[in-house]
């Protein structure tokens, strides 16, 4: 792996324009078997496969229909093949979703009884094109592509970022007009990439679970297991930062729940078992502590390894769910430890705005970090006190709610005033582009945006900054 060279032509330099395609159901649908909510905005259609075991998942053939309760990242490679994905549970920020984006799969999410409507063998066509309700329909419905060419997109004040996990697809979505990465999710590349918990890498030799100690090195050879570690993930973070080389690519550090950790290989014997995970051990409050701290440093050397070694100084990283100031100190002091060093060939460290503290002492915490991107997965269900995960109260989850915006006005103008830049990163600028729309009315510097809406939201960005003006700090 190493910097592309600018000068060189490359087979990659010459992608064709990147295009956005718009579904459309060509045919006039009979009722919908069950509905849910919407995850993207495509068309897919297929024969079920309902899965209520973890054991039958290997069932799952290529190019079905997957009905689950709802997924875990155990069930990731299994995702990757096929057609749709519907779930009982979940919200807009659920696993299946997020995943699903990654994966350009369309999917709907929180149906309540799809695991008991639909039935395996049966054909449906899983329908995310009519706006925010997903519908699934009986039988294949036909339904073609409306083409938007890249070329016919306006530049826009706002930079547009894009939100990419699969190193496999960051040189297609390279070609995607971008200012860059905003989020590459590191816990992504972990889990699809190495599948090993970090720590039962670093003490494979105390591991107590022989049957997963065994499997651990049949999986790594004669590898050193910790570099095996560092090596996978320094290659899916530089694969993603040369092809996006020279914009920046903002790497978030592991942010996997302990309930994710225990389900990586080797992992339970390390993860505590936690009533709300969501709430619990995770993001910043693991990089410091005895538990993961071996781990973590893991983690740094493949980033220090993207930077020095391959030369990708393009490369930025970002902490999630810092919770205090002193625990950002640490987190810096950690990393210093490590040889990332703030400031150091350019190297920016950033901070997830996800946590209310976040917003109320912004000043603070933007004085020891060089910027800032709105998580607002998080940042909707603290204020709203609800766990975003949950299927019995995921109805009221809403970026839009007025107390959220509030915030997110308050911490944009903040950074403003202290001459740092902020972004966002969730799923509502992809999900909502009227709320894409309002938050250039309020002069954010940049929205990062999954592939699949990247140019359609990005016309409706170039729109909102013809006629709207930047709400003054």
């Amino acid at each position: 792996m190493c910097r592309p060279d600018p000068k060189r032509s490359t087979p990659r330099a010459k992608k064709p324009a990147a295009i956005a395609h718009v579904y459309r159901l060509k045919a006039q649908p009979g009722p919908p078997l069950i509905t849910g909510q919407a995850v993207g905005e495509k068309i897919g259609a297929g024969c079920v496969r309902v899965i209520t075991d973890l054991a039958k998942l290997q069932k799952v053939k290529q190019g079905e229909v997957l009905v689950a309760p709802n997924t875990d990242p155990d069930w990731e490679p299994v995702m990757r093949r096929v057609a749709a994905i519907v779930t009982d549970q979940g919200g807009r920020t659920a696993h299946a979703a997020i995943v699903s984006r990654e994966f350009g799969i369309p999917c709907i999410v929180g149906t309540g009884n799809a695991t008991h409507v639909l039935t395996t063998g049966e054909t449906i066509t899983v329908c995310c094109a009519e706006g925010s309700e997903g519908r699934v329909y009986s039988g294949k419905l036909p339904f073609g592509l409306e083409e938007v060419a890249a070329t016919e997109i306006p530049k826009t004040r706002t930079n547009i970022m894009l939100i990419v996990g699969d190193p496999s697809k960051a040189f297609d979505f390279a070609a995607i007009p971008n200012g860059g990465v905003g989020l590459a999710r590191m816990e992504f590349i972990i889990n699809n990439h190495i599948g090993i918990h970090p720590m039962a890498l670093v003490k494979l030799s105390q591991l107590k679970d022989a049957k997963a100690a065994k499997d651990i090195r049949d999986r790594i050879g004669n590898e050193d297991p910790s570099q095996f570690f560092v090596r996978r993930l320094s290659e899916g973070i530089g694969h993603i930062a040369a092809a996006f080389y020279p914009n920046p690519v903002i790497v978030r550090l592991s942010d996997f729940k302990t309930n994710e950790y225990a389900g990586l290989l080797g992992g339970a014997e390390f993860e505590p078992k936690e009533e709300n995970p969501m709430l619990g051990f995770r993001g910043a409050s693991r990089y410091y502590d005895p538990r993961y701290t071996d781990g973590f440093a893991l983690e740094c050397a493949a980033l220090l390894r993207v930077r020095k070694d391959f030369g990708l100084v393009n490369l930025k990283v970002m902490v999630p769910f810092c919770r205090t100031i002193e625990e950002g100190k640490k987190v810096l002091d950690v990393m210093k430890q490590h040889g990332l060093w703030q400031g150091e060939s350019g190297l920016e460290i950033y901070a997830m705005c996800e946590i209310p503290a976040n917003v109320i002492i912004a000043d603070e915490f933007l004085k020891i970090f060089d910027g800032y991107s709105i998580g607002s997965n998080d940042l909707t269900q603290l204020p709203l006190g609800l766990d975003r995960d949950s299927g019995t109260v995921g109805r009221l989850f809403d970026e839009r709610n007025e107390a959220v915006r509030r915030l997110i006005v308050q911490v944009i103008r903040a950074a403003h005033t202290d001459h740092k830049p902020i972004g966002i990163c969730g799923q509502a600028p992809s999900d909502f582009p009227e709320f894409a729309e309002w938050l250039v009315g309020q002069g954010i510097d940049s929205i990062s945006l999954n592939p699949d809406t990247a140019i359609t939201t990005r016309l409706s960005v170039a729109a909102a900054e013809k006629r709207k003006p930047v709400v003054a700090a």
